[in-house]
This record gives C-alpha cells, sequence and structure tokens, in this order.
C-alpha cells in the first residue's frame, strides 16, 4: 500500500506518453484536461487515497433505508441459450416513518419458478436482490454508518459478497483466491493495474473520471476488470460507477457487471438506477444467469 501511495508523492509530470494524447504522471495516465489541472495544483495523490479510501459508495445502498421512495424492480432470469425461464416486475414503496421502515408491493408480475411453491425465491441472485433492497416486516433504529463489524456463519459470507459488490477494490478476507486479489490500490496487485485520470461531463455536471483496468499481461489473472468512478468536482461525490468482476476456480467462476447511478436526496447521497449482469456458479449450486434493473424515485 505504502509502495502504491509513493508512486504519487512528487508534483510533476512525465514526458511518457500513455496514447491518444494522455501522459503519466507517476503511474496514472492522464487527459489534457487533467495535465492543465495539475500545472494548476491539483493534487492527485489526495484525490487517489480519496478513492482508495472510499466508503461514501457503499454508505450510498445503507441510505437508502433511511427514506421514503418507490423501487421499479425487473429481474429476469436466464437459460445458457438467453432464455428467459423466470422473472420478477414489480412496483414497491418503501416507507419510512418513526425511524422504522415499512414496505408494501404496489403491483408485481411473476413468470416461471420465481417463487417455490411456498413463495421463497428460488435463485440466490433474488435472495440476495431482496435482501439488499427489499423490506419484510417492519425494521427499526437503523442509520447508514459503514462499520467494521464482526461476522460470522451465513452472515460473514454475505457480507463479504456486500463488500465484493459495494467497496469494489477492498481487500476482502477470508474468500480464497478472491480476497487480496481485489485489493488494486495495493500491492502486489495494484502493479498489474494500470489507472486513467480525465475530466469530462456526466449528466450535465462537471466530474473527475477514475479508471482502474488491468494491464493486457494481467488480464486473466485479475477479479476486477475494470472500475470507473465519476466524481462531482464540486464536491467529489460519486455520481455514477461502472465495474466488472470474474474469476474462475475448481470450485466456482463468476462474471458480473454492475452500472449504478447516484444522486444526492435530502443530503444523502443514494443510487437512483442500478443495473446487473451477472454469471455464476458453484460446486453443488446450479449456475445462474440472471440480470437485473432496480429504479428508485419518488424520493420523500
Amino acid at each position: 500500500m505504502h509502495l502504491f501511495i509513493g508512486l504519487f508523492f512528487c508534483l510533476r509530470i512525465d514526458a511518457q506518453p500513455a496514447g491518444g494524447g494522455d501522459k503519466v504522471y507517476k503511474g496514472v495516465a492522464l487527459d489534457e484536461v487533467m495535465i492543465r489541472e495539475v500545472k494548476k495544483g491539483f493534487d492527485v495523490q489526495l484525490f487517489v487515497n480519496k478513492i482508495r479510501q472510499d466508503t461514501t459508495f457503499y454508505k450510498a445502498f445503507k441510505s437508502l433505508r433511511l427514506l421514503t421512495y418507490n423501487m421499479y424492480n425487473d429481474i429476469q432470469v436466464e437459460d445458457k441459450k438467453g432464455r428467459v425461464k423466470a422473472s420478477l416486475n414489480s412496483v414497491t414503496r418503501q416507507i419510512r416513518k418513526n425511524h422504522c421502515r415499512t414496505m408494501t408491493v404496489k403491483s408485481e408480475k411473476v413468470s416461471g419458478d420465481f417463487y417455490t411453491k411456498k413463495r421463497a425465491y428460488n435463485y440466490y441472485t433474488a435472495r440476495l436482490y431482496a435482501h439488499l433492497f427489499f423490506t419484510e416486516g417492519e425494521i427499526c433504529n437503523e442509520n447508514n454508518i459503514v462499520g467494521r463489524k464482526v461476522y460470522s456463519g451465513s452472515q460473514k459470507y454475505e457480507e463479504q459478497l456486500r463488500v465484493l459488490i459495494f467497496n469494489p477494490g477492498q481487500r476482502i478476507r477470508g474468500i480464497p483466491g478472491i480476497g487480496d486479489n481485489v485489493a488494486i490500490f495495493e500491492e502486489p496487485t495494484a502493479g498489474k493495474y494500470g489507472y486513467k485520470l480525465s475530466k469530462q461531463d456526466y449528466n450535465g455536471e462537471a466530474c473527475y473520471v477514475f479508471t482502474a483496468a488491468p494491464k493486457k499481461e494481467f488480464q486473466k489473472d485479475v477479479v476486477i476488470n475494470e472500475l470507473k468512478t465519476w466524481l462531482r468536482t464540486s464536491d467529489y461525490a460519486i455520481v455514477a460507477r461502472n465495474y466488472s468482476l470474474s474469476f474462475r476456480t475448481l470450485l466456482y467462476d463468476f462474471d458480473v457487471v454492475m452500472k449504478v447511478k447516484l444522486k444526492t436526496v435530502k443530503n444523502f447521497l443514494v443510487p437512483y438506477e442500478v443495473n446487473y449482469s451477472g454469471n455464476w456458479h458453484a460446486v453443488t449450486k446450479p449456475r445462474e444467469i440472471v440480470k437485473f434493473v432496480a429504479i428508485f424515485t419518488d424520493f420523500e
């Protein structure tokens, strides 16, 4: 970790070209706009440290628990030929009142074997989706603090999966083959990646865009295929993040792409659209190929 941070210590621009007009600034490729920003005093080291230590993306999902909103849910389970074999399309409303949240189902359309006969979820991805976004009964006294709780049993594995999805780039302990491999800002994994910083508009807002992608010779050895984050220049709030994860072992394999859009609602940074496409398999479990779109609206 210290070696990686040290790459950004000197405030100068190397003459080494990175292609497409970019130049490398101590390990980070900068576009022409960012080259000018650095010359004006933009602190790349501080910016990269913020990306590396960020918990606001994870916090944004936890902040959903503190608001009232409508949610449009579209989950499709496909077979190996891309045909839909089960699906859920629904509109739900989460209601937050007196420090508690409940959820009502406003409409629902189901196909295939999405549910069991006892109306349990037939697919693990659907169970995870419900665990993250749906409310069963009344849940009270929650907060959006991102802490370091100690989990055990099934909760431990769920927490590891949540970190993998919502804190990409952070080390995850206890998952063979993955834990150290996702720590893309720490050596030795950091040396397998190239980093780029640019500046562009996103939905009409000026943003810094930070991209991490594996070097060509390491593309088959890493878990994170791409991590791209848009941050508002005004306050460094994350307004969008795209990332791709894949890995294969004898016991399991997965290939997941997620795209998340965020905005500020009542001083909370929250997601308002999540797109997911995942294909995964574990020994003793059937393969799951699932796509879902979650859209959050009408916040109160």
